[in-house]
């Protein structure tokens, strides 16, 4: 999987030999990255399941640095004094300075150590450190963009936490800083630029320009050569965005990303090669009994099936045994998250599932934030006549036994016509007549601020899927984060994963991919397209993916009818399976859960800047400045970084 190392400006010359291995001793790993004890998106879940295997192998060695939110900070992060000498009095020294730097342990896997910075304490130097990265990068960045604004905050910030580190350090520090994301690039360029004593990677998970462009519906892969980088990053305003990218891969002593197809990306966009591919992993845990992921599964799909009786009720003309609950989640993209492909897809199915007459039903679930005020009313009514019908059963159970109780008790068997009383029989009517509705079940079970634009509900509403008793799919649009605590459908997302018999993620920009590597992991099969890094990934590792529970969608060399066509070929082929095939393929999709565990691809991970041990010490000390030029630092503004 490693690629060819580019030798650049960016080569450590100063570096005779690597070591295969590397004692971390003397050697400090700072991981930096804007998603630290945030959750945005999928960076955070990168950070969070590999700091367990990163603590293990630095030790005390290892700290990852955020923004400082106060919010996040309370439910996850435990306060406490640093515990690294020479990074005490760096923080000590930054506070005294007028900043606001915490310590703390982040509360999860492996309890890292974590530095975290209140960028908005030091919004007063904004327009200073503005000034400073236009005369040192040619860089400017507009005062409506806060994203960008945030961006240049933390960039000074962490580059004068690592600076004053270095200062603070009584030996010659060995300090290795890995950047996530552009949000945090800005740090690595200013390291270079001040010559700090820190060897830098840059990691870029997805590029900015890549995202824009398809979600304006090109032909992205196929014109990746064509593109004029500058024109189109303006075009879309965000070439101030882009310039802050492009500036942190270049300066970079190691460059990675993700996976093979954003590394073809990164080339063409970003104009540096990759030096090596990591892909991204997680957590694995595996069970003792192979059943037991499977009782799992189980559980999970019985909670889903509460939920369906209270959102169909009056309509739940379906058999829930025979009924298959197919979701799609991620960044509300609606092309690039492939939803418009499985929306069409859906409808296509419903039809073959009709004309075929069979008595399966697809219940799909699209998991998407989106901006809503509130709970829809008739979604919450479902929950609580549900909820009703229950609590009136569960009376009439109670009255039932007592009465079969006492009739055995006197050893009689009891009559079967006396055992409900007449208000018995009003109780259940009343609640049978409860769950009479006028109206089809809802679509969404938010009201959507933007209904009437909104992309999955003007698509639904083109094609016609409106939850009817003729149709044979089902679509629920469930716009907010899942969460035990919500009323509606409380379930953490892990658990709503192992209770769905599918994930389908037909992506047209996918730079990894998580979900399916998440369903993967739970035993769930998936469907997936080699334009993802996960889909591709498991092409190049598993002879046969769909054998195993991975299906691969093509849509980098077929057309999107072609495309949808399969992808609605792969949904009919799977709800004609019965339940023991699909037992069967749950056990062979959790067996590729090894291929994604961080204990194998952490190795690949695992970057280290270091000399043969017998080479002094003295000079083993990162002389950064004889590999920067002026030609590297200052950047023309008519032509961008690079």
């Amino acid at each position: 999987m490693p690629l060819a190392r580019s030798l650049s400006i960016t080569s450590l010359s100063g570096l005779e030999e690597w070591d295969e291995e590397f004692d971390l001793e003397d050697a400090v790993l700072f991981e930096i990255a804007w998603e630290v004890a945030n959750k945005v998106g999928g960076i955070y879940t990168v950070i969070q399941t590999k700091a367990r295997l990163t603590a293990e192998e630095w030790g005390e060695n290892y700290f990852l640095v955020g923004p400082y939110v106060e919010s996040n900070v309370r439910t996850q992060v435990e306060l406490i004094e640093p515990t690294n000498p020479a990074l005490k009095r760096a923080i000590d020294k930054m506070n005294s300075s007028g900043c606001k730097v915490y310590f703390g342990r982040w509360l999860i896997e492996g309890s890292p150590y974590v530095v975290l910075i209140d960028v908005a304490f030091t919004a007063w130097n904004l327009d200073k450190w503005k000034k400073e990265l236009w005369d040192n990068f040619s860089i400017g960045v507009p005062w409506f963009d806060r994203e960008a604004n945030d961006a240049v905050l933390f960039g000074f910030l962490t580059a004068w936490l690592l600076g004053e580190y270095a200062a603070q350090c009584e030996e010659p520090p060995h300090i290795l800083a890995h950047f996530h994301e552009w949000l945090a690039g800005l740090g690595l360029a200013l390291c270079r630029q001040r010559q700090l004593p820190v060897a830098t990677i840059f990691t870029t998970h997805a590029t900015l320009l890549g995202r824009y462009l398809c979600a304006g519906s090109v032909d992205f892969y196929n014109n990746l050569a064509d593109f004029n980088v500058d024109k189109e990053a303006g075009d879309r305003q965000i070439y101030h965005r882009y310039c802050l990218e492009r500036t942190a891969a270049r300066c970079a002593h190691v460059f990675t990303t993700v996976s093979q197809i954003t590394a073809v990306e990164a080339e063409h966009l970003l104009k540096r090669k990759p030096d090596i591919i990591t892909p991204n992993g997680l957590n694995v845990k595996k069970f003792s009994a192979m059943h037991e992921f499977q009782n799992l599964h189980a559980q999970s799909k019985n909670r889903i099936q509460e939920f369906i009786r209270g959102h169909f009720y009056g309509h739940l003309d379906f058999n829930l045994d025979k009924c298959l609950f197919l979701f799609i989640a991620g960044r509300y993209e609606f092309s690039n998250k492939g939803a418009d492909i499985f929306l069409e897809a859906l409808a296509r199915l419903n039809y073959l599932l009709r004309v075929n007459h069979s008595d399966v039903t697809v219940v799909a679930f699209f998991i998407m934030p989106a901006r809503t005020n509130n709970f829809n009313v008739e979604t919450l009514k479902g929950q609580a006549v549900r909820k009703q019908l229950w609590d009136t059963a569960q009376t009439v159970k109670e009255r039932f036994g007592k009465k079969l109780y006492e009739s055995l008790l006197v050893g009689q068997l009891p009559d079967v016509s006396k055992m409900l009383s007449k208000d018995d029989f009003t109780m259940m009517k009343r609640a049978i007549f409860a769950t009479q509705r006028q109206c089809q079940p809802p679509i969404c079970t938010h009201n959507m601020l933007e209904d009437s634009n909104d992309p999955i509900l003007t698509c639904i509403r083109r094609i016609g899927l409106f939850n009817s008793s003729a149709d044979r799919v089902k679509v629920i649009f469930h716009p907010e984060f899942l969460s035990s605590t919500s009323p509606l459908l409380p379930m953490d997302y892990e658990e709503f994963v192992r209770g769905c018999h599918l994930g389908v993620f037909p992506s047209y920009y996918e730079p990894w991919g998580y979900t399916p590597a998440e369903c993967t992991v739970m035993g769930i099969p998936s469907i997936s397209t080699n334009l993802s890094g996960f889909g591709c990934f498991m092409e190049e590792h598993i002879a046969d993916p769909s054998a195993y529970g991975i299906y691969i969608l093509d849509r980098r060399y077929r057309g999107v009818d072609e495309s949808c066509n399969q992808l609605t070929s792969y949904l009919f082929q799977f709800c004609q399976q019965s339940r023991r095939a699909r037992i069967i393929q749950r056990n062979r999709t959790e067996r590729l859960s090894d291929l994604l565990d961080w204990r194998y691809l952490g190795r690949v991970r695992t970057f280290t800047f270091t000399k043969r041990r017998n080479v002094n010490r003295s000079t083993n000390n990162y002389h950064l400045s004889s590999l920067l030029s002026p030609s590297v630092l200052h950047i023309s503004s008519s032509h961008g970084p690079g």
